[in-house]
């Protein structure tokens, strides 16, 4: 029997309808449903629940209801197991998310009858080495970025890629950044968009105090080091906007590629530029 895992954003508001309609559709398809047990006991679906730690190794499809922020966490929570993910769009842009809630009903069937495809999506792993010690912060699908906390003053960091020490920032700070997290955070800073097929990284300096400061572009299975020299005590780390590190004067922060890939659903008929003329590219 296909088991579908469903993680919903229950902060939306109209999340409870629609994950009902689409537990009922699927029920009737002889789908097993499960949801993680804080979701399911939020909404009253508590038949359904399970350990999120433990629902990730009992799922054949993961269904993200929400918008981008939902699939990227989920993502990294899940990728490392293979689960396929399919997004469900209920936020304002859904750049990442694959269904809108018109087609709901046609791609669903799609998933139970496998009609779909699967694109790889490169994933990032994020540590950080302090006094000596190496400590795992996390994985992420669209960007590692280095920022200034409250204080004004600007970050003084050293890139160096494969152990060669390669540029010296003076800037707010750096995005380190996915193909497929190119449309993100470093698209606000002025990096170039880049289809998230290939497996390659961003480089994009936010603000930098220069004049000649461009993205760099550089192969997926080079490591990248930053150091952070500079004075300030309110330095940040975050993965895809919603994990939070902070770090310390003298810290560096290592990244590279993760040992797995996320892997994203994605159905006929659906092109990526289509998707950025309609949801970026909004001048016609």
């Amino acid at each position: 029997m296909l088991t579908i895992g469903i993680f919903p954003n229950i902060a939306k508001p109209d999340t409870f309808n629609v994950l009902t309609t689409i537990i009922q559709y699927l029920k009737a398809q002889k789908v097993k449903i499960l949801l993680p047990a804080e979701a399911a006991d939020a909404i009253e679906y508590s038949d359904l629940a399970m350990p999120r730690n433990m629902l990730k190794d009992h799922i054949d499809i993961a269904i993200t209801l929400g918008g981008d922020g939902t699939l990227l966490s989920t993502a990294r929570d899940i990728a490392a197991t293979g689960v396929p993910i399919c997004g469900i769009n209920m936020g304002r842009l859904g750049f990442l998310t694959e269904v809108e809630l018109p087609e709901l009903q046609t791609k669903l069937d799609g998933l139970i009858h496998g009609e779909y495809t699967i694109e790889e999506r490169l994933l990032l792993q994020a540590m950080v080495k302090q006094n000596g010690q190496i400590m795992n912060i996390s994985s992420a699908l669209n960007d590692v970025v280095i920022t200034k906390g409250g204080f004004s003053r600007m970050l003084r960091l050293k890139l160096f890629i494969d152990n060669t020490f390669t540029a010296n920032y003076q800037a707010d700070g750096l995005i380190i950044a996915t193909s497929t997290g190119s449309t993100g955070y470093s698209l606000s800073a002025g990096g170039p968009i880049i289809n998230p097929n290939l497996k390659i990284v961003l480089i994009t300096p936010i603000c930098p105090h220069t004049l000649n400061a461009r993205s760099l572009i550089i192969s997926g299975e080079e490591k990248v080091s930053i150091n952070t020299s500079a004075t300030n005590t309110d330095i940040v780390l975050t993965i895809d906007g919603q994990v939070v590190h902070h770090l310390s004067p003298g810290d560096e922060v290592l990244i590279e590629r993760a040992d797995y890939s996320a892997k994203l659903i994605k159905f006929a008929g659906k092109s990526y530029y289509e998707t950025l003329r309609t949801k970026l590219w909004r001048g016609d």
